[in-house]
């Protein structure tokens, strides 16, 4: 079984991410943590660059559990790519982050959260930032 964590390098991924590792931790279960982009040529805020990239994969490297981090910069969605991990490596609970949006703000923008939610085919922990 493993933890999968939607990674964002904003507060709500770190929220993300400790929770997802102190999980694994629990159940001994294996983690991956995913960061994911569509790529393009314009800023993305969700994509890891590499200094946070680094710092991830240290945190990993010393948190006591079998860990890995994935990052993909390949034209898919992050709900397509959440899936794929789902369906390939018997993913038991994902955790992803949440942060707090107005009601314009969720209507306007749209919610990436709300498609994970509606879409990916496993439980969802959702945690907030604390």
């Amino acid at each position: 079984m493993t933890i999968l964590v939607a990674y964002v390098p904003r507060p709500e991924g770190q929220a993300a991410l400790d929770k997802g590792i102190e999980l694994a931790k629990a159940s001994g279960e294996f983690l991956i943590v995913l960061n994911a982009s569509p790529g393009g040529s314009g800023e993305d805020p969700s994509r890891a660059d590499v200094q946070d990239v680094e710092r991830v994969e240290l945190l990993l490297s010393v948190c006591g559990t079998p860990a890995e981090f994935k990052q993909f910069v390949r034209g898919k969605n992050v709900v397509e790519e959440l899936q794929e991990l789902v369906d390939t490596h018997n993913v038991s609970t994902l955790v992803m982050g949440l942060r707090k949006r107005s009601a314009v703000g969720k209507l306007i923008l749209g919610s990436m959260a709300q498609e994970i939610l509606m879409n990916i085919s496993c439980p969802i922990l959702a945690v907030k930032v604390n």
